[in-house]
């Protein structure tokens, strides 16, 4: 019992004493665009005020600054609050307040940017990636293969590369599309850290609600 309790000893002593990487803001090489189809997140969370009827097919789940070498700074300290402008003008990009303020605290806070700032390079982020009319609301086959997303939005954005974008699924669900994007907001490959997560074959893509 005593040795047990000494290797848990050793073992918290050293993980408090580890330090957390929180990242420093504005140091980072290049964002994600990620892009949520809704109809997935909704079967799981029907509740949820996106999920009311509104026909969403993808939405913005948020830009987050990256890593070349792989990984993310996560909620950079200090943390600038919300202004009423900023809450105002999060609601025109994302689904929720709830994933506004969650993206900000998160991710938006290591952009290197304020608020409203950062919200304005969101918006221009979205502005520069077209949704294929193949996969706009409501027009969407009920499944495709994930090289066939990719094709899709290649085919829409003539200056995204060959690996440019990630098909992220739950299952054989599909769950995400991520871009990548210079801190210019130019389209940019994708590193090894950020590619599809989908499995082999058809992928199922739930309708709208």
């Amino acid at each position: 019992m005593k040795y047990w309790m000494l290797i848990w000893l050793v073992l918290a002593t050293c993980a408090s004493a580890a330090p957390r990487d929180q990242g420093t803001p504005g140091q980072f090489d290049f964002y994600v665009l990620s892009l949520s189809w809704s109809p997935t997140f909704c079967l799981t969370h029907p509740d949820n005020e996106q999920c009311s009827g509104k026909g969403y097919g993808f939405v913005l789940h948020g830009l987050w600054p990256q890593y070349a070498r792989g990984g993310w700074p996560a909620s950079c300290a200090p943390q600038s609050q919300l202004s009423r402008e900023a809450l105002d003008k999060g609601a025109t990009l994302f689904p929720t307040r709830a994933l506004l303020k969650h993206e900000w605290a998160k991710h938006g806070t290591c952009s290197g940017l304020e608020p409203l700032a950062y919200l304005d390079k969101t918006d221009a982020a979205l502005g520069a990636v077209v949704i294929p009319e193949q996969l706009q609301p409501f027009n969407t086959p009920p499944t495709l293969q994930a090289r066939d997303i990719e094709t899709l939005f290649r085919e829409s954005n003539p200056r995204m590369g060959n690996h440019g974008l990630a098909v992220i699924c739950k299952g054989k669900v599909l769950s995400e599309v991520r871009v990548c994007l210079t801190k210019d907001l130019a389209f940019a490959g994708c590193p090894r850290s950020v590619k599809s997560q989908c499995h082999g074959g058809d992928i199922r893509i739930p309708a709208q609600r």
